[in-house]
């Protein structure tokens, strides 16, 4: 018997766990680089300016770094408390990345922040230029091998199922580690947290400028605020583009819920600007359409057309049966009551079907018994096999409407700053920008539940349900310890913010220099 209401309080404990994580991920992800570039600035032309930024701007970083482990750490624990069976059914492949990220990247970063700011009188130059390097490619080279064993779980290619050990077990490593879908999300992520870096130096600057102090400091830390988040978002928009290219192929049942798509469309398929999607029904009650640009997105052709929900579900039915066959062979498999040539006839219908014997799981939730469900009972899985489209669909659309108004933000700004010359006299634009410093954690975050929520009802995308991964845990234990992790990541989340308010409302040259300039 499943316990649903473990499993939901579970989801739920690792969703705020990692969400609340995210929050940090982004800015250490790109300042560490902007900080670099500073650096290099600074190396190159001796300009007593540009170490100043990097002090400054290296001691939010750490800040945000700090408490970005701490709340990381606990991730990693929550794999063996939460998710045991996911562990134990997928630990070969998940494991290897999540080694080597702690292993290499993380000790690399670790070491090397230490370093960058212990280092700035025991180093020349040069070799500090390497150290804050080192340390941008640590935190970068961290969220790489995560991303690596996320991908993973949305395109579960490179591993084989053993009926042996009854688990999946690595069969391609560097095909793992190489994986398109991998290494999109990878870049887009980064991407991501790049533009969060350079809008959050660029409000920061807009602080000071609206204030009236540190004007060479602010504006030449906003110059390279946005040529950084400029370069971004160009990456941003390109990875964006490859993964709903990948999205399409491998995980259409996401592509359509993020689009609100219930019919199948023939080529050129058109976008949905605006939908109210009817999920009990499988219809949307309201949609403006924009003809043809779905399919240029989707599959960048004007002549494939774009699966809907309705048919997704009617093909997964299939799969669903094609899953007890593989069920029902892997029992016959390890059963002691079978002679050799019936489990030898039981093998070869298993390597026919083992490629749906995820679905065939989905039927544990839904069937009184798995093996031999009724009709309605495959239909009731087939429904569920497929994520919420009121989710996915929002999340995708606040993302994209956030990342276009702070696009528009960092436009404005550069055309003042760069063409006009005049960016102090507009007021009113330099509070936008100081307004709009939490819009890039937003969108990191709704992007986040998108690619989470987008492959449920799955654990691994068409193997492991997500109701099959957890631990047997007590659901007291679970109602305890959620409250305790948001009352503690909050104190976190506050201590970093007033941390950071008290370094900025310092500044870079401390508060008896501010005091001078007021006078």
């Amino acid at each position: 018997m499943i316990d649903t209401l473990m499993v939901e309080l579970s989801r739920w404990q690792f969703a705020i766990t990692s969400l609340y994580h995210f929050i940090f991920v982004p800015l250490t992800l790109g300042i560490s680089w902007i900080v670099f570039i500073m650096e290099t600035m600074y190396v190159l032309s001796n300009k007593t300016v540009y170490k100043d930024m990097c002090l400054f701007w290296g001691k939010l970083f750490a800040i945000n770094f700090a408490i970005g482990v701490a709340t990381g750490i606990t991730m990693e624990f929550e794999f063996g408390t939460n998710w045991s069976n996911y562990s134990h059914y997928v630990g070969d492949i998940f494991g290897a990345p999540l080694a080597i990220e702690a292993l290499l990247a993380f000790f690399l970063e670790s070491t090397m922040i230490g370093l960058m700011f212990a280092g700035w009188n025991r180093f020349g130059k040069k070799t500090h230029w390497v150290i804050t390097f080192l340390t941008a490619l640590g935190s970068n080279l961290s969220a790489m091998w995560i991303l690596i064993a996320n991908g993973w779980m949305q395109y579960p290619e490179f591993a084989q199922f053993s009926p042996e050990h009854m688990r999946m077990e690595m069969a391609d490593f560097f095909g793992l580690v190489f994986s398109p879908v991998g290494q999109a999300k990878f870049t887009h992520v980064v991407c991501g947290g790049y533009l969060t870096a350079a809008m959050f130096v660029v409000s920061i600057s807009a602080y000071f400028m609206l204030k009236g102090r540190d004007l060479v400091f602010a504006k030449r830390s906003m110059t390279i605020g946005l040529a950084f988040g400029f370069c971004a978002m160009g990456g941003a928009a390109l990875t964006g583009d490859m993964s709903a290219v990948l999205v399409t192929e491998h995980q259409p049942e996401k592509l359509a819920a993020m689009e609100a798509e219930y019919e199948t469309q023939e080529a050129p398929a058109s976008w949905s600007l605006i939908a109210i999607p009817n999920e009990k029904e499988l219809k949307n009650d309201f949609s403006i359409q924009v003809p043809a640009l779905l399919g240029l997105i989707a599959t960048h052709s004007f002549d494939q057309k774009v699966l809907g929900l309705k048919d997704i579900i009617d093909n997964n039915e299939k799969r669903i049966v094609d899953g007890i066959k593989a069920h029902v062979a892997l029992q016959m498999l390890r059963s002691k009551n079978y002679t050799d040539e019936q489990k030898a006839q039981a093998l070869e219908v298993f390597n026919q079907y083992k490629k749906d014997l995820g679905y065939g799981l989905l039927l544990v939730e839904h069937a009184k018994n798995p093996l031999s469900p009724t009709v309605d009972e495959i239909k009731a899985a087939a429904r569920a096999s497929v994520p919420s489209v009121w989710v996915n669909y929002f999340s995708f659309r606040i993302m994209i409407g956030l990342l276009s108004a702070i696009a528009v933000l960092m436009l404005g700004a550069a055309f003042y700053l760069w063409y006009k010359k005049d960016l102090l006299k507009r007021a009113w634009l330099l509070k936008l920008l100081m307004l709009a410093i939490p819009l890039p954690f937003i969108a990191c975050e709704f992007g986040w539940v998108l690619a989470e929520m987008g492959r449920q009802p799955w654990a691994i995308q068409g193997i492991l349900p997500t109701y099959l991964a957890t631990s047997s845990l007590d659901v007291t234990d679970l109602m305890i310890s959620i409250p305790f992790f948001v009352i503690v990541y909050t104190i976190f989340l506050i201590i970093e913010m007033r941390l950071m308010v008290k370094s900025v409302q310092k500044g870079p040259y401390g508060e008896e220099v501010v005091e001078a300039q007021e006078a």
